[in-house]
């Protein structure tokens, strides 16, 4: 019997009716779990851990003890199995040094303020333009109208429209260009 089942409790009338059946199934056992389990230190552990929780059911008929030992064996096999998915799953984030690498999909403090800078030219660009011409822009950015739509509702020219997009736009585009 294995050094580590020797210190377990069992019923005395059992000990060598068990050391016979341990003699004559750990081999076999081995070599089932072995066609399952990918490391060797695994399959010894799993034999190990399966004997000494078939000891519980030593009161039972010897018939029975194998195919619990192997019931034994594949619930054992499943639990292992079921651990190394969860933690598998489980992702850990360090929080030490490098923890500032970890990449966020909120912009940066500096891309902020750059945003909120080029925000603010664009407002007092906007708000330096000709009232006409930036009561067109606005109506055609902010409130999704088309050319045509804007001259009908001004009472102006498509042309007129067109004309005063391309100044707002150029007016805008300079100021984002030159920090303006």
């Amino acid at each position: 019997m294995d050094q580590r089942l020797a210190g377990q409790d069992m019923p005395s009338a059992m000990p060598a009716e068990f050391d016979a059946f341990i003699r004559q199934h750990r081999p076999t056992l081995v070599s089932y779990l072995r066609r399952r389990v990918s490391s060797e230190d695994d399959v010894q552990d799993i034999v190990q851990e399966s004997l000494i929780r078939l000891m519980r059911y030593g009161e039972r008929e010897p018939d029975a003890w194998g195919p619990l030992l192997y019931r034994i064996a594949i619930n054992i096999r499943n639990d292992r199995l079921r651990r190394t998915r969860v933690r598998k799953d489980i992702q850990y984030v360090s929080l030490d040094e490098s923890a500032h690498e970890v990449a966020s999909p909120e912009p940066g403090h500096v891309q902020r303020i750059n945003t909120q800078q080029e925000l603010d030219r664009l407002r007092k660009t906007l708000l330096r333009l000709p009232e006409r011409c930036r009561q067109i822009y606005l109506l055609n950015r902010i409130e999704g109208m088309t050319y045509p739509e804007i001259a009908a509702h001004l009472e102006i020219g498509v042309k007129a429209v067109e004309k005063q997009m391309s100044k707002a736009l150029a007016k805008l585009r300079q100021s984002l260009n030159t920090g303006e």
